[in-house]
């Protein structure tokens, strides 16, 4: 049984032309072994021990517990044929997938023998399997994935995928030296990564300001005397017309309080599955538009490395860490320019812009026309740029419809009360590439320009950083 399993498994792997290195393959074994004996993790097992007047032998227990939550165990099998599978499912039964590339020449130039970090915006968790779902046919992505995935049994199938576990806001030093060291390990053996450097998904749409963890980790693998390889950054910018998950995160930014229990969102998860699969029977199922993925132009740290400071990565963290916000800020701002617009934040940005509720359908149309001319003068990655407005419009409207966000009354729109937050959402999405407001037009005598209308608060100066 073991001997078919593995043919199969090399025949999957050429099918997909995908590179895995052996490391990859024994990764579970090899990563455990590395990290126990460790010279960084031993260091801060000691430190642990003095500081909180343990024995050595608990801390070493608590080490081992470490390292099988976060090292995952690669199944080729499961990644391919199961994951792949079932995301090709998935994606193409919700949405239309469209990817597009700024430079692919520069992607192409890529050394084999160097190591690609993909770092994306993070807006739905959607994206782990659409990114996933694009880049198979050539590369195994490993992500760090989040403690929401530590649940029966996403945690075992996250794993057999190759991703690992990474615990947010917990402080604790020995936990992150252990992080750091198999961090490095995994990007000194050439595995291909993919990490959100948001640290989390975006509450109101916009981009948010990157944490500067995980991307310091990856940097200083450099410092190690046997890495002679490059690091590629790869920005990736996601984007779609309908979030799965919009309405909750909406809710969790109006009250931080309004988060759902595990309980009540396996309830959400199990009745929206069951729901769209009676849609699917019944023919009834609609896409929800388009998901779009765009590849920016990568990055090299050794290049960038050479314009900062010299020996900036062993300084020590209180001074590193502002110059690699640099690093990060540009990586953001590289996401930033390839974000694709889809039509429903294009129309939700053209519906905004009026600051009213009552909109003329031809003065919409044109305000879109408007809207897409100037973000391809910026260069902005709209999705099929050339189609008649008109054709936006109504791929745009289905959705807007269905949602109950926008309802037409003859030749006029009205903007409904509480569709206002979830417009204000995804015309975020675009808002760094054009201002969404505009001057406000009456072509309505009974326009509604009530101020108390539901809107999302502006996020607090440094929010997220």
């Amino acid at each position: 049984m073991r001997g078919w399993l593995r043919r199969h498994a090399l025949r999957t792997i050429h099918e997909f032309r995908v590179r895995l290195g052996r490391y990859q393959l024994q990764q579970r074994r090899l990563a455990k072994a590395a990290l126990s004996c460790d010279p960084v993790v031993l260091a801060a097992m000691a430190d642990h021990a003095r500081a909180h007047g343990i024995s050595e032998e608990q801390v070493r227990r608590r080490v081992a517990q470490y390292i099988t939550e976060i090292v995952p165990q690669l199944n080729v099998l499961s990644y391919y044929k199961l994951g792949y599978n079932l995301a090709k499912i998935l994606v193409n039964l919700l949405y239309k997938v469209s990817v597009d590339y700024q430079d692919e020449a520069a992607l192409e130039r890529i050394p084999k023998r160097d190591v690609v970090v993909y770092l994306m915006n993070h807006r739905s968790n959607a994206d782990y399997v659409v990114v996933a779902y694009v880049l198979a046919r050539g590369v195994h992505v490993s992500y760090a994935v989040g403690e929401w995935a530590r649940a029966w049994p996403l945690e075992y199938v996250f794993k057999s995928f190759g991703a690992y576990f990474v615990r947010r806001r917990f402080r604790e030093p020995l936990y992150h030296a252990v992080l750091e060291r198999y961090v490095q390990l995994i990007t000194k053996n050439g595995v291909t990564q993919g990490i959100f450097p948001e640290g989390g998904l975006t509450r109101d749409g916009r981009l948010r300001a990157p944490k500067l963890g995980l991307l310091d980790y990856i940097c200083r693998t450099a410092l190690d005397p046997g890495f002679a390889r490059d690091i590629w950054l790869v920005p990736v910018a996601l984007n779609y017309d309908r979030v799965l998950e919009d309405r909750a995160l909406i809710r969790e930014l109006l009250d931080e309080r309004d988060r759902p229990g595990r309980l009540a969102q396996f309830g959400t998860v199990a009745s929206y599955i069951w729901s769209n699969t009676l849609r699917l029977l019944s023919g009834r199922l609609r896409r929800y538009g388009r998901a779009a993925v765009n590849f920016g132009t990568p990055l090299s740290l050794r290049q960038w490395l050479a314009t900062a400071p010299p020996g900036l990565l062993g300084w020590p963290k209180e001074r590193r860490l502002p110059q690699l916000e640099r690093l990060a800020r540009e990586v953001m701002r590289r996401i930033g320019a390839v974000v694709p617009v889809t039509p429903v934040p294009l129309a939700a940005a053209a519906l905004l812009s009026f600051q009213q509720s009552v909109i003329s359908r031809q003065a919409l149309l044109e305000r879109m026309d408007q809207l897409r001319d100037r973000l391809l003068e910026v260069n902005g990655k709209v999705v099929r740029g050339g189609a008649r407005i008109l054709d936006v419009w109504d791929r745009a409207w289905r959705m807007l419809r269905m949602r109950r966000l926008v309802v037409a009354d003859g030749d006029s729109l009205v903007v409904l009360p509480r569709g206002r937050p979830l417009l204000e959402y995804y015309a975020n999405s675009i808002a760094h590439l054009v201002p969404i407001r505009g001057p406000r037009r009456p072509f309505h005598k009974e326009h509604d320009t009530d101020p108390a209308l539901p809107r999302l608060r502006l996020p607090e100066r440094g929010a997220g950083s």
